[in-house]
């Protein structure tokens, strides 16, 4: 008997000679399924500067031409499909149609990622709240013809008044949780 942190080996059944036998690398296609969740923030360049106070965010500068064919096809070559979690300004920016149409068109969700992606959106008022899931809603439903289902706050921020709007508006999931032990430290919650 070895200990917890020995190879184990297999051996014939000649218990005298004890010849360890080779154990074949199973094929990758032949494991079992592994399951995952995998989702993306289509967080876009503007968003990142505003955060980060740089006044060029008002600008709207954008990668998404770039960056959303470079995902569908990684995405496509390993067969996967995913939830791609939009922001509403990106969607109601013309130079933007055509990337954001093309995830739909692959076959992947498109969920409300706010309106203006601000990371203090617990903050917002109801009214507030009403507001930006709308204009949000409106934009992704021009482009897809689907009214959205999942959200995701920016910055991972919820707050309760949020999560009874969305229930009100049909939205079936919620995910603005940020899945570490970490988490509640990144993001205070103000109810």
């Amino acid at each position: 008997m070895g200990s917890a942190c020995s190879k184990e080996l297999n051996y014939d059944r000649n218990e005298e000679q004890r010849v360890p036998t080779q154990r074949a690398n199973p094929s990758p296609f032949s494991m079992p399924k592994l399951t995952a969740s995998l989702s993306i923030d289509l967080d876009n360049k503007w968003a990142y500067l505003k955060t980060h106070g740089d006044e060029q965010w008002s600008c709207y500068p954008s990668y998404l031409g770039v960056v959303i064919p470079r995902i569908l096809k990684l995405l496509d070559e390993f067969r996967l499909t995913t939830t791609f979690f939009v922001v509403g300004q990106d969607a109601s920016d013309p130079q933007n149609h055509q990337p954001i149409t093309a995830i739909a068109e692959a076959g992947h969700e498109i969920a409300n990622h706010s309106f203006q992606h601000d990371p203090w959106l617990h903050r917002y008022s109801t009214q507030q709240l009403e507001d930006d899931l709308a204009r949000t809603e409106t934009c992704l439903r021009e482009l897809t013809g689907q009214h959205p289902v999942g959200f995701r706050g920016p910055g991972f921020s919820h707050s309760v008044p949020l999560l009874q709007l969305l229930a009100e508006r049909g939205y079936e999931y919620e995910c603005s949780t940020f899945p570490t032990f970490i988490g509640p430290l990144a993001r205070p919650v103000s109810y």
